[in-house]
């Protein structure tokens, strides 16, 4: 090209100096750029070309007319990898004129305050996205194509930071006010796993070793792939988080309704790595599982609209978030299943709070009448599993303030500029020597201690949840589906399922399970008010009490096998347990009650080698032969302490039981048998309390009709049913008669037949 002292006139020039311009300003900096006009006459300045041809820029007009040239050139032009070459020099042009702003006063007022440029460059992103959600994917796993599309998506993305805002509460405002702003949503999202899907072919190809035909290296490729995955799924994670945002994508759908985000959740949770694989890639799809689960997670707990509903509104929608539930229950077990004392792990990479989002995710699947059943079939055999650990691995890893594993998140500092640059030199036919990208992450860690009290106290919320049974809510087969599920694993090998640990083969799996429950218990009752509420903690001691009444009732928890003086052996325990009809025996159970049974002097001990008291657990609770005048599970009981509404407030799950997993007990509940551990005031003694469920039932009643209009008499009525329904545990008298027959049966507790007897006198005494 000459020299060009005019503007050039036909549409055909104007096109070929634009293009020319492109080539020759895209790798200029915004600091460079600004230096050229300083030195410039008005605002255009001039280049040499490569040719030695001299080229006058008017910057204004480059500015005014780039977005929907590029545009164009997406529309009429074949989409090979030259065009996409093109296209990516003109954004990465756009993003150092945006960035000029900051420093020259005139692209100032053309990128912030033109109306009209701000519009067309909305309009170009849209429309980029949108052909670039529809993008096939052609040619080999490591196609030079799949490096540009990954690039450009995550390029346009990052534009919307460059002329509207840093600030992602204003960027989706301006979206939010767009009347295409659906369009949007579904090319963001679509475009974001096409590029996944170009990821997991890729990686596919590179866990089966397939050589590069470039000099590019396959682990290169993809440590490329996933930055540009986890760029863009980090900036959509954000928009997620911004409140009218969120509602806005509730009401999509295409994305919420028909399943679009969980298809895109699939994708990466599908994506699987080799025990060979290098670490800044096993970390860089971490952090990519743990960003999707941290959007479904908003999503999930969004007050206005309840995602749960709108994707199980139809049959396919449902079927599909089942199948992404249970890729949450795989990596979960997958992460139960390590032992993190035996871990040596690169701690340069840091991999995103996959276990614990996976882990909230689960929480609310669990309280959700939609996948609560679903997960007791699914996920039951883990949880059993976890709880029939030896009885040191279940304290270090869930009664512990101090784990030796934990999980850092990051957030990645894309630069537009470094990554456009880096894909064009890779992908030229003469390059010689490939170069590393890897852009810095900006770590966020949680304290130790936080981590795993969170931890813990979502794993005890798992065993809240699924208990709980909601008569309004919960469909009549769901009834002690958990507590037979949990009866249905023990008697299974469930080693397998946690290939980090060692199991205690040698004691009884009923022993063992009782033994972590009370230690949880005991946890679990310091982790309040903090990370837990009364609410599931009692949840926890209904679970514990049923099993303990199971298990006392049936003579279970003796040696597996015993021996005669002759040698012979005898039918073990275990052996009736697997001979146990479970219906029967539960509803034997209805009548037996149970309640946890208070540490042994040998479990103590044990307790008291990891540490002592666990951090956090007063010293009754370690040891609840100590006397003590903790009130407040017994007021939980009585119906005197915070009403089911406040707990839901605390919880901050207001809005969503209707849809199901309401925290409540069933009013036809089986009567509860409490120690002295629960705030009885005998001393050392093992007193026999019965409380009326139904009044535990009654005051929980208010969780079933939060977010839903309730007239204020029935509110009266429901109290004064409260206050009828109230009395006194055990008076004077009783006590002194349970504390008599203590004297002359000290292990009455292990005696169902004798437990039932003074539990039926007692019963008749108050009556």
């Amino acid at each position: 090209m000459g020299d060009t002292n005019e503007e050039p006139s036909s549409n055909a020039a104007k096109v070929l100096h634009m293009k020319s311009t492109v080539k020759q300003l895209q790798a200029i900096t915004s600091v460079e750029l600004n230096k050229l006009l300083r030195e410039s006459e008005g605002f255009t300045i001039n280049l040499l070309t490569e040719h030695g041809s001299l080229l006058k820029v008017d910057m204004e007009k480059l500015a005014g007319s780039l977005p929907m040239h590029l545009a164009s050139v997406l529309i009429s032009s074949n989409r090979d990898e030259a065009m996409f070459k093109y296209v990516l020099c003109g954004v990465r042009l756009l993003h150092a004129l945006c960035d000029l702003s900051s420093r020259n006063s005139k692209f100032e007022q053309i990128f912030l305050d033109d109306v009209k440029v701000v519009t067309q460059m909305i309009e170009m992103v849209f429309f980029m996205l949108t052909v670039l959600a529809g993008y096939r994917q052609e040619g080999h796993a490591f196609s030079h194509e799949h490096l540009l599309h990954s690039t450009l998506v995550a390029c346009n993305l990052y534009l919307l930071t460059g002329f509207i805002s840093t600030q992602w509460r204003d960027i989706a405002q301006v979206l939010l006010a767009h009347p295409k702003v659906d369009i949007f949503m579904d090319a963001a999202f679509g475009s974001v796993r096409v590029v996944v899907r170009c990821l997991e072919t890729t990686l596919v190809a590179y866990n089966e070793d397939i050589s590069m035909e470039s000099n590019l290296t396959a682990e290169r490729v993809v440590f490329y792939l996933c930055q540009q995955c986890e760029a863009s799924l980090q900036l959509l994670r954000s928009l997620c988080q911004q409140k009218l945002f969120k509602e806005q994508l509730l009401r999509n759908k295409e994305l919420c309704g028909k399943g679009g985000i969980l298809l895109l959740a699939q994708s990466i949770l599908k994506l699987h790595i080799q025990p060979y694989t290098s670490n800044r890639i096993a970390a860089a799809i971490s952090r990519l599982k743990a960003k999707i689960l941290s959007i479904l997670l908003s999503l999930c707990e969004a007050e206005s609209i309840s995602y749960l509903d709108e994707v199980a509104s139809t049959a396919r929608s449902l079927d599909l978030s089942k199948s992404v539930a249970l890729e949450v229950f795989d990596l979960l077990k997958k992460a139960f299943g390590r032992n993190p004392g035996h871990l040596a792990a690169d701690r340069s990479h840091p991999m995103g709070l996959v276990q614990l989002n996976a882990m909230r995710l689960a929480d609310i699947f669990s309280d959700d009448s939609n996948f609560r059943s679903y997960m007791i079939l699914c996920f039951t055999e883990v949880l059993t599993a976890i709880i029939s650990l030896s009885h040191g691995d279940f304290l270090s890893c869930w009664c512990s303030s101090n784990l030796s594993e934990t999980e850092e998140d990051a957030s990645i500092e894309y630069d537009i500029s470094a990554a456009v640059g880096w894909v064009l030199h890779n992908t030229s036919p003469d390059v010689k020597d490939a170069t590393n990208l890897e852009f810095n992450l900006t770590p966020s860690s949680m304290l130790k201690a936080s981590y795993a009290h969170h931890r813990t106290s979502l794993f005890v919320k798992f065993f809240a949840n699924l208990h709980c049974f909601v008569p309004n809510v919960c469909e009549e087969q769901e009834r002690n589906l958990f507590v037979r599920k949990v009866i249905e694993c023990l008697q299974m090998d469930l080693s397998n399922l946690l290939p980090g640990f060692s199991f205690d083969t040698d004691a009884p799996k009923v022993s063992i399970a009782s033994k972590n429950l009370r230690s949880l218990l005991s946890h679990a009752e310091s982790l309040i008010p903090n990370f837990l509420n009364v609410e599931d903690v009692q949840l926890l001691r209904v679970f514990f009490g049923e099993l303990q009444s199971l298990f006392t009732s049936n003579g279970f928890g003796r040696n597996r096998v015993q021996k005669t003086q002759d040698g012979k052996c005898e039918e073990s325990s275990w052996d009736k347990f697997s001979k146990l009809n479970i219906n029967e025996c539960y509803q034997g159970a209805q009548s037996a009650g149970g309640r946890p049974l208070p540490l042994t002097s040998k479990e103590q001990a044990d307790l008291n080698k990891k540490g002592g008291k666990v951090e956090g657990m007063s010293e009754n609770s370690a040891n609840p032969n100590l006397e003590q005048r903790n009130t407040t599970a017994e007021d939980t009981i009585q119906g005197n302490g915070p009403s089911r509404q406040s707990q839901v407030e605390n919880k901050g799950i207001s809005g969503k039981t209707a849809s199901g997993g309401a925290r409540d007990i069933d009013k036809d509940a089986h009567k509860i048998e409490t120690s002295c551990s629960d705030a009885s005031s005998a001393k050392g003694k093992n007193v026999v309390v019965h409380v009326d469920n139904g009044e535990l039932s009654k005051s929980n009643e208010r969780l079933k009709r939060v977010g839903v209009e309730e007239n204020p008499e029935d509110e009266k009525i429901e109290l004064a049913q409260r206050k009828k329904r109230k009395r006194t545990i055990m008076n004077a008298e009783q006590v002194t008669m349970i504390e008599n027959a203590l004297l002359d049966e000290p292990d009455m507790q292990r005696n169902a037949a004798l437990l039932q007897s003074w539990a039926d006198k007692l019963s008749s005494d108050v009556c």
